[in-house]
């Protein structure tokens, strides 16, 4: 084996581990994010601790919850209980990150995230795929901050992997794709 190719292999195993343990960090810090100052915030599935003292220091006042009603599952009745005792109103909204959106469900999800009490917390099970779309759709639906911005809310800066054909959260990009040019990006 040459010296360039001992390089390359040493350089990308370098780049998988980096890449892993970002990974790693995102899902063990809870993937807490702003998307908009003040206004929205962006997470993975919480526990009750991190959900009050979120509540506490950025004044959530509701909680979108991209994983839909659960009713029966831990989690979620922790959540229902959790948001009634903080005084945070409970949002569902089903999505699947392996299914794509239609125009329909984009406008509703929009209009839902319009709607909310401020600021938002949007979340889902790991806070990538799902809340990266919804993020995205908030940051040029809603604000209108451009293609850019919008786009960084679903990148592997928060846990997102969209490759074709090897990532099952693929929609989530092939949805954005379908949406751009109505949210006003033509040249996509």
């Amino acid at each position: 084996m040459g010296r360039k190719a001992r390089r390359l292999g040493l350089g990308l195993a370098v780049l998988l581990f980096a890449t892993a343990a970002w990974l790693g960090f995102l899902r063990l810090s809870g993937n807490f994010h702003e998307v908009s100052p003040g206004q929205v915030y962006r997470a993975a599935q919480m526990d009750g601790q991190a959900l009050a003292r979120w509540k506490r220091e950025y004044g959530i006042a509701s909680v979108l919850n991209l994983r839909g009603e659960n009713a029966g599952a831990d989690w979620y009745e922790t959540e229902l209980a959790l948001t009634d005792h903080l005084g945070i109103r409970h949002i569902d909204f089903r999505m699947s990150a392996s299914k794509e959106l239609d125009q329909a469900q984009v406008m509703a999800l929009i209009e839902v995230m319009r709607a909310a009490p401020k600021p938002l917390l949007i979340h889902c099970m790991g806070g990538a795929d799902r809340t990266g779309l919804a993020s995205a759709l908030y940051v040029a639906g809603i604000e209108g901050r451009g293609e850019a911005a919008a786009e960084w809310q679903l990148s592997l800066a928060y846990g997102h992997v969209g490759i074709p054909w090897i990532s099952k959260a693929w929609a989530m990009d092939t949805t954005w794709e379908e949406m751009e040019a109505w949210l006003g990006f033509p040249d996509s």
